[in-house]
């Protein structure tokens, strides 16, 4: 027993050691670059399989092909990845989302090249580097590790890779060549995983498909070392393979033995879903936002081409459409990725487990093989189906309520692994299971014929959730989502309808799928698979319905020849330059045919005119206002007409820099209109307020926003009024709030300054809902809202802006707003106030015009315009001035003013003093946490003056 135990120790280890490596390259080069080489798998297939080729086919002595192998193919393809892929994807300012993908592309690309190359076939000769003793595996990884913690800690180096780690800008200011620092990580990391292909190909199956997975299953050790600690990953690595190898030892008999047995061979499975589903998540950004597709119109007669191309293979001469049958099925698969991934911004890499169940409890529903249910006829078999796999959509749903960008990515690649391994690949679940078509639908045509009927219905479904209240939710909620629940959308139960929904459409397709094979296949849904969808439908358009079908028809079409892996080979390339072309082939084809048109161009006496009148300073004509600027800028014509004049300058914005275009305060006007329900008929403000009109044009900044001197409004009543109770929020021991209690009550503005640090927007966050207060509450009125998320918050009536702008840029102006006024009952109630707040902020020229296209200070008056479309009582704004220039500056100023006089709320968090002097009614001046001072305007700020003057 001790002898069986030792040798299974032995077996563990190398098993463990192999893991190790490859946790050892992921760590080096997601330090080095920040990405998370999804490729790295493949890139170990690849390298075995030259070294193969080079040992098996030109019969080149073993040390010389490893040589050659590990010393020069594997770090090649690592350089030649950093230049021809990711140091371009750096230099366009790309994010985590691109790179993400950019990755999974270089997957594919690496295993569709492969399976051209070698076949897609399992090979058994591969040469065996080292011997099978584990102690040299294991000495490898160890020395390895080692070597790199030496070079991290003690070298030149090292400090400049920690420098590009903790801050890659502020590490190239610093003179540090960062592009030299990700090139020797992806040279290293390439060389790890070179090294693990060809320590791995002896033992296991050597093919195009499997053994980059195997590769990719022990991430988990990378994750658990949080992506950093090299001697976490090893050990971990070294003590999952021993766990693994000796769990074989039980045998406890009956099913368990079976499900034990499942489970030891696949504990780095069971491992990655712990690590990706329970440890801390890897990055925090998003992984997919918005796609330029969101907003390139559908060329004209494209539906028709489509449909044409759809209906063709039933004007073929023969009765067999084998192939054919394939691409609404498949068809129907992608487009749930459309309602994730494209609209939803969700990154999804497990739509193969759904599409699987899918096929997998037709087949089972069919047979009557289902426990708990009869037999059932194939197309009610289909139905049922759908409905059960629905609601495991929250398998990876509910992570991503909590989980962005890589974690995200890794939880839904973990359960696409895990239910294949676990359920797809075991007997008791697939052994001796048959599947037939429908009565009445067996023959090819009769078949394809109701295909095209239930990729209709997917169709009108997926059309319906990208239009309406759901759809701009959706996109929304992709653009920005604490923008998107800031305007009262419900962001993590969108999530998990947006995962569900597009589970049923999975497994839609994949029933489909498997009715078409007559059989259920396991390899067409296998991770790969989900892979190889998931790129398809990102490189053609992720928020394109057509470039879904398109999608189908390219994957089924080039996998229909005599070569396998065309279609994965082409995808990958594809998406290997997504960096270039974020928006697909139809955005790049677009821009091209734009540059194409012939532009306008002047004749020689039309420029020596032109030049003349210059000289004379006839050019100064006047200019119609530009309408992107809406009535704000009625006045910027006239600056533009005397552009001409060297002495003419424009305006200062607030960080210094000349505005692009003049600007011109906006014109007075006398109240806010309104036409909410809980608000009282339109009226004109007579109190005090009125007489702070816009100056206009201010002479300098500090004189901009004020009026003349006012007397600060009775507050209004209490049931409305926000209120902070002994807020106290730490962070690691350090206390962000310190015993903070202030109001907001109706009718007043309400200003927070003071320096950085000094937890004003903590503070604020607090307030929105954002982040929840170690002690204390927050009431609205006699409510407790406390625990109430930021969406619910929105929902009572609370409304907020932010710092960095939070617009929408796939969506025009209007449909901004209307995100916000959404949250109001009723269609017409939500069009008169998503109308009424294009008309307060003079935005109704820009209704149709996409955000993603207009200046800061139209996106901050958008931004403004969707918190109050929602009727707002209280009004919670970060930084409202940020970007404005002075004539804008004083517009905000009369609007807020406006506001206030209406009843409204105001809660202001401001840098600039003299805006703060000249708009707030209570002003408190927070440092260190605690709010140290609070009054009228004048003798706060004061008091803060003389601080900084004493300072």
């Amino acid at each position: 027993m001790a002898s069986l135990s030792y040798d299974l120790t032995l077996a563990g280890l190398s098993v463990g050691s192999a893991a190790a490596l490859t946790g050892i390259g992921l760590i080096v080069t997601h330090r080095a670059t920040g990405v998370l080489n999804f490729a790295h798998g493949a890139i170990a297939m690849l390298c075995a399989y030259v070294l193969r080729h080079l040992t098996a086919e030109w019969h080149w002595p073993l040390p010389l092909a490893a040589a050659v192998t590990l010393l020069v193919v594997a770090p090649a393809i690592g350089l030649l990845l950093d230049h021809a892929v990711f140091r371009p994807l750096a230099v366009l300012g790309s994010d985590p989302a691109q790179t993400l993908v950019a990755s999974i592309g270089v997957f594919v690309l690496l295993v569709g090249g492969a399976a051209l190359l070698w076949g897609p076939g399992a090979r058994d000769d591969a040469p065996e580097l080292l011997s099978a003793d584990p102690w040299a595996q294991l000495g490898t990884a160890v020395a390895l590790a080692a070597a790199v913690g030496a070079l991290t800690r003690w070298t030149r180096f090292g400090g400049e890779l920690r420098a590009v780690v903790d801050n890659r800008h502020l590490a190239v200011l610093s003179g540090i060549d960062a592009d030299r620092v990700a090139a020797a990580g992806w040279a290293f990391g390439s060389f790890t995983a070179g090294l693990t292909g060809v320590l791995l190909a002896p033992h296991v199956r050597l093919d195009p498909y499997g053994m980059p997975l195997l590769v990719m299953e022990v991430v988990a050790v990378a994750v658990a070392a949080g992506m950093r600690s090299l001697p976490v990953a090893v050990a971990v690595a070294l003590g999952l393979g021993v766990a693994q190898s000796q769990l074989t030892r039980l045998h406890p008999g009956g099913r368990q033995e079976q499900l034990l047995q499942t489970a030891g061979a696949n504990l780095f499975v069971i491992a990655l879903l712990v690590a990706a589903l329970v440890l801390p998540g890897i990055g925090s950004r998003d992984a997919l936002p918005r796609t330029a597709t969101a907003r390139v119109p559908t060329p004209p007669g494209a539906w028709i081409v489509a449909a044409v191309l759809f209906l063709i293979p039933l004007g073929f001469a023969g009765s067999d459409l084998t192939t054919s049958v394939q691409v609404p099925a498949l068809a129907v698969i992608l487009l749930s990725l459309v309602v994730v991934t494209g609209r939803g911004g969700q990154i999804s890499l497990g739509q193969a487990a759904y599409a699987g169940l899918g096929a997998l409890f037709t087949a089972l529903l069919t047979a009557g093989r289902f426990p708990g249910l009869p037999e059932l006829p194939h197309l009610p078999a289909l139905a049922v189906a759908v409905l059960l796999v629905a609601p495991l959509g929250l398998l990876t749903g509910w992570p991503a309520i909590s989980r962005h960008g890589l974690a995200l990515a890794l939880a839904t690649f973990a359960v696409g692994v895990g239910v294949s391994r676990f359920v797809f690949t075991q007997p008791y679940a697939t052994a001796g299971l048959t599947l037939d078509r429908p009565a009445g639908f067996t023959g090819d045509r009769a078949y394809y014929v109701l295909e095209l009927v239930l990729l209709a219905g997917a169709l009108l479904l997926v059309i319906a959730l990208r239009r309406g209240r759901t759809g701009r939710a959706l996109a929304a909620m992709r653009d920005h989502e604490a923008g998107a629940a800031a305007a009262g959308v419900p962001v993590p139960a969108l999530k998990l309808a947006a995962f569900v929904t597009g589970a049923a459409l999975a497994a839609l397709g994949g029933g489909m799928l498997a009715m078409g094979h007559r059989a259920f296949d396991a390899g067409a849904y296998d991770p790969v698979r989900g892979l190889l969808w998931f790129a398809a439908v990102v490189v053609l358009g992720s928020d394109s319905v057509l470039g879904a079908l398109a999608a189908a028809a390219l994957l089924v079409g080039l996998d229909a020849g005599t070569q396998g892996g065309m279609a994965a080979a082409v995808i990958g390339l594809l998406a290997v330059l997504i960096g270039r072309f974020p928006g697909g082939p139809y955005e790049a084809l677009h821009a091209a045919t734009r540059r194409l048109r012939r532009t306008p161009h002047l004749t020689p006496a039309g420029r020596a005119a032109r030049e003349l009148l210059a000289e004379t300073g006839s050019t100064t004509v006047p200019q119609p206002p530009n309408p992107r600027e809406g009535t704000w800028g009625f006045l910027r014509a006239q600056h533009r007409a005397n552009a001409a004049r060297p002495e003419a300058r424009g305006p200062r914005r607030r960080d210094g820099e000349h505005a692009d275009t003049p600007a011109a305060p906006h014109p007075t006007r006398p109240a806010r209109e309104t036409d909410h329900a809980s608000r009282t008929p339109p009226r004109t403000v007579t109190n005090e307020r009125k007489a702070a009109p816009t100056p206009p044009q201010p002479p300098n900044r500090r004189q901009a926003p004020r009026g003349p001197t006012r007397t600060a409004p009775a507050p209004g009543p209490p049931s409305r009024t926000l209120t902070a109770h002994r807020l106290t929020l730490t962070y690691d021991g350090f206390k962000a709030l310190d015993d903070v209690t202030l109001s907001v009550p109706p009718g007043h503005i309400t200003a927070i300054v003071g320096p950085n640090g000094a937890g004003k927007s903590t503070l604020f966050h607090c307030l929105a809902g954002t982040l929840r207060p170690t002690s204390g509450r927050v009431t609205l009125g006699p409510r407790d809202i406390t625990a109430l998320p930021d969406h619910a918050r929105t929902r009572t009536g609370l409304a907020r802006t932010f710092q960095q702008l939070a617009v929408f840029p796939s969506l025009t102006v209007a449909e901004n707003i209307q995100v916000g006024a959404d949250r109001t009952p009723g269609q017409g109630t939500s069009t008169r106030a998503t109308a009424h707040a294009l008309r307060l902020l003079d935005l109704t020229p820009l209704g149709a015009h996409p955000a993603a296209d207009l200046s800061t200070g139209v996106l901050r008056r958008t931004e403004l315009a969707r918190a109050l479309a929602g009727n707002p009582h209280t009004l919670l704004l970060d930084e409202p001035a940020a970007g404005l220039d002075e004539s804008e500056v004083a517009a905000l100023a009369t609007l807020l003013r406006a506001l206030a006089a209406d009843g409204t709320a105001l809660l202001i968090v401001e840098h600039d003093l003299d805006l703060v002097a000249g708009l707030a009614d209570t002003v408190h001046v927070m440092a260190a946490g605690r709010i140290v001072t609070t009054g009228p305007a004048g003798q706060a700020l004061e008091e803060v003056r003389g601080m900084r003057g004493g300072a």
